[in-house]
């Protein structure tokens, strides 16, 4: 039986939505859940039993997570910032509990995983001798990124999106269907500029792949207004890295770890705002199953 009415759950999951925008954007600040509760508009005990039956983790557990998780990418892309400069801004008031938690997550120590974790995204637990065979598959990505995409910086219009929140990668493609199916009604899916896409609130570097937060969204020509657990979204003109791919489904991961590698060889800086891909084409309807994708990473 399901644990609330269906004409309420499409409130929950946008008062939800609210919530993982403020807890992103405030790591660093009280999330206690009085203070989360609120910004849901429900008592604190309500509230829990809404979050935990939306993302099956308890509110403080995912936001352990989302603290670690921030760390654990600061700690391997931003060598200037101090072990304590890491911890305070992703909301640890002390070496020792950050360091507890940290290594509950990744098993070893912030210090460690710095140590085993450089530049160019190193997994954990590759020492010596691998090192050699590291570095041949680092070139072998860097010709496969030369002969397969073409990356630019570019100056993205304004962006609307129709978006379905959809947490964990094995449901994605039925957040895609259920879009889909809200869509193609309106007369959306028969724009000519018609194009899918997802965007990324989490990185699979870090975060588990039945964790991680994305939206299925469709383009839209404007705004379209919210409705049930279909919530609009705009994304201001900004600069992009803008990757270009012709690739098989299981190229995804190489194609985003070379346009991060082509990010960090080009001295830009990831802007605080989500990496996000657009699709050309329907891979299935392509005689070799390519996808045609825009990877595209917002930049200072």
């Amino acid at each position: 039986m399901n644990t609330f009415k269906a004409e309420t759950t499409n409130t929950y999951i946008q008062r939800i939505n609210k919530v993982f925008t403020y807890i992103d954007e405030n790591l660093d600040s009280d999330l206690s859940l009085a203070t989360i509760a609120k910004i849901a508009h429900y008592s604190p005990y309500h509230f829990h039993r809404i979050f935990k039956a939306i993302t099956n983790e308890p509110l403080q557990v995912y936001i352990n997570r989302k603290r670690i998780e921030k760390a654990a990418g600061l700690l391997f892309r931003t060598k200037e910032l101090s072990i304590k400069e890491i911890y305070l801004q992703c909301g640890f008031s002390s070496h020792a509990a950050f360091t507890k938690l940290f290594k509950k997550f990744y098993e070893i120590s912030p210090l460690e995983f710095r140590k085993t974790n450089p530049n160019k995204y190193r997994k954990i637990g590759q020492q010596g001798v691998q090192t050699e065979k590291y570095l041949c598959n680092l070139e072998q990505l860097l010709h496969w990124r030369g002969m397969n995409t073409t990356i630019a910086i570019k100056q993205v219009p304004e962006l609307h999106f129709a978006t379905l929140t959809q947490i964990g990668i094995q449901g994605l493609q039925n957040a895609f269907t259920n879009l889909m199916n809200w869509a193609r009604p309106k007369g959306l899916l028969s724009n000519s500029n018609f194009k899918m896409g997802t965007i990324f609130y989490d990185s699979f570097k870090v975060t588990s792949s039945d964790k991680v937060r994305m939206k299925a969204c469709l383009l839209t020509d404007n705004p379209i207004p919210s409705e049930g657990d279909i919530e609009e979204l705009t994304f201001t003109a900004q600069k992009c890295i803008v990757a270009r791919f012709e690739i098989k489904p299981e190229e995804f991961e190489k194609s985003w770890t070379s346009v991060f590698m082509w990010m960090n060889e080009n001295g830009y800086t990831k802007a605080d705002k989500p990496p996000y891909e657009v699709y050309h084409n329907n891979f299935n309807e392509h005689p070799e199953k390519i996808c045609i994708v825009d990877m595209c990473v917002p930049v200072l």
